[in-house]
């Protein structure tokens, strides 16, 4: 039996989509149903990180458990304790490549490394996750390339070698389902770095209609962001962003290649594949 967290979320739902139809999985959730491409054979139950007793049922028969976790706090510790009393075996956590800038010292970054640390020190096998930041964030640019064809971004000349969150999910199901991954850490990087002027580009080219990119200012960015966020995460991502400069984020790896057998998938594939969210209606 493999559990699956976070299934509502950008990899989860996609790991849930790719698991073998013949593995018994369960899903759990906050809001069951909101899950969607679960298989027949796919159970979801209602679960809850602050509720024990919904850990306990959900990871009741469990041998391995994809855990994401989105807020900062004791969620992974929970999580924990719960599958070592289920006598889960593998935990397979998604963490961020943003934990390897040692120079990084906001709250996220030492919030996910307490994360990891937690698993690590689990008593059980464990696989770290840590993708660099995923193609589907830009995304958050398909508002205002619909109304007004403009991309506005921090550090727009900043390469980041982002990820497709389908190459994410599929690393997480072949750990979840082989052997061999158990103590293993795999930054997890797309093939190419690329800016958001270049990503911009390839977006307008695939529309066939010009795109500007603009930079976006590091107070603009946190206003926008603490509509969604907490403070201390939207300030933690604006000043991850300028690590992104400082550190360089633009290192291409060959993770995805080996442990797959094909190359990462391309920026300008996912973008296809998800024009429809850029085109106007």
């Amino acid at each position: 039996m493999i559990l699956v967290t976070g299934a509502t979320g950008t990899i989860g739902r996609e790991v849930v989509r790719r698991l073998p139809a013949d593995r018994p999985v369960r899903v759990m959730a906050r809001h069951p149903e909101r899950v969607t491409g679960a298989s027949r054979r796919t159970r979801t139950v209602y679960g809850d990180y602050e509720d024990p007793r919904s850990l306990a049922s959900a990871l009741s028969g469990v041998a391995a458990v994809f855990l994401v976790t989105n807020r900062l706090g004791e969620d992974d510790a929970r999580v924990v304790r719960a599958a070592r009393s289920a006598g889960v075996r593998h935990v397979v956590k998604l963490s961020a490549a943003a934990v390897t800038d040692d120079g990084a010292d906001d709250v996220l970054s030492r919030g996910q490394r307490a994360q990891e640390e937690e698993v690590r020190g689990s008593g059980m096998e464990w696989t770290l996750l840590r993708p660099r930041a995923y193609m589907s964030n830009t995304l958050s640019w398909a508002p205002a390339v619909r109304q007004d064809g403009v991309v506005r971004a921090l550090h727009p000349e900043a390469s980041v070698a982002c990820v497709d969150p389908r190459d994410v999910a599929e690393v997480a199901v072949r750990a979840l389902t082989e052997d061999g991954h158990a103590g293993r850490t795999y930054t997890l990087t797309g093939p190419e770095a690329l800016t958001a002027v270049e990503q911009t580009a390839q977006i307008a080219e695939l529309l066939g209609r010009p795109l500007r990119c603009a930079e976006l200012g590091p107070e603009q960015a946190r206003t926008a962001l603490r509509r969604v966020h907490p403070e201390a995460v939207a300030d933690a991502l604006v000043y991850r962003a300028g690590r992104q400069v400082q550190a360089g984020k633009g290192q291409v790896g060959d993770t995805v290649p080996a442990l797959l057998g094909r190359p990462a998938g391309s920026f300008r594939a996912w973008a296809r594949d998800h024009l429809g969210a850029f085109e106007a209606s």
